[in-house]
């Protein structure tokens, strides 16, 4: 079995990929900004709890002693939803959502690269970008740059880390978590989304922690990808009567 870090784990993505990797047996180190929370969740899965706030000052010291000797593999499922008009974009919005989406990504990556380099079958990284990269919605100018970023941090980690660490990320289509409440808060805004998905529904956290899940403990002829799990909204049309 291995050892994996995942941050972010209390609530949404984070929490449904370490309640799968609890399942099966591997052993964990769970962060999150909420001590309560964070042990909480730890205690009930049987993992490890570690406070950490990626803007916080101590940030890369928690990370760096929740590695500890050896990760098998690290999920960064921590993230923003900043949605505004263009004109209305702050400074403070590019870099709050570049600070947390992709510096933090990078930021942990850095700090947890011994332990990771330490795993015997080689290591796994997993972060997330958004289909809005590809596709390209309005409002979404911030955030989908933060995330366009993450997007050239998968692609260029993976070729400097090839064979001994596979880097590859996950591009949901909004899904229900607490984060896409922000964003799809309301019963009718949220059906008019799923309408727009070939699949007709928002996303679960589940269907994204599946493909976590492989990424991180199987999948180990896959690196530098960005997966689309989306319903088939970043490639398909369809027509509906």
């Amino acid at each position: 079995m291995g050892r994996y870090l995942v941050l972010g784990a209390v609530g949404g993505i984070g929490e449904a990929t370490a309640r799968r990797l609890a399942k099966a047996g591997h052993d964990l180190v769970l962060t999150g900004r909420d001590a309560g929370a964070v042990e909480v969740l730890a205690e009930e899965i049987g993992a490890e709890a570690v406070v950490a706030d990626v803007l916080s000052g101590g940030f890369t010291e928690a990370v760096a002693e929740a590695s500890g000797d050896r990760l098998d593999g690290l999920l960064y499922a921590v993230g923003t939803i900043t949605l505004k008009p263009f004109e209305r974009l702050k400074d403070d919005d590019f870099l709050h959502d570049f600070r947390i989406n992709a510096l933090g990504a990078a930021k942990t990556v850095q700090a947890a690269l011994p332990a990771l380099k330490a795993a015997e079958a080689g290591a796994s990284v997993v972060l997330f970008s958004t289909v809005a990269v590809d596709q390209g919605f309005a409002a979404h100018a911030s955030i989908a740059m933060a995330k366009g970023a993450v997007v050239g941090l998968v692609r260029s980690l993976a070729a400097e880390f090839a064979p001994a660490i596979r880097v590859n990320a996950i591009a949901p289509s909004l899904t229900e978590t607490p984060l896409g409440q922000k964003v799809a808060g309301n019963e009718r805004m949220a059906e008019a989304v799923a309408k727009m998905h070939p699949i007709p529904r928002l996303g679960e956290a589940d269907d994204m922690a599946a493909m976590a899940e492989l990424l991180l403990a199987g999948g180990t002829w896959i690196t530098g990808q960005v997966i689309a799990i989306d319903g088939g909204r970043s490639t398909l049309r369809v027509v509906r009567s």
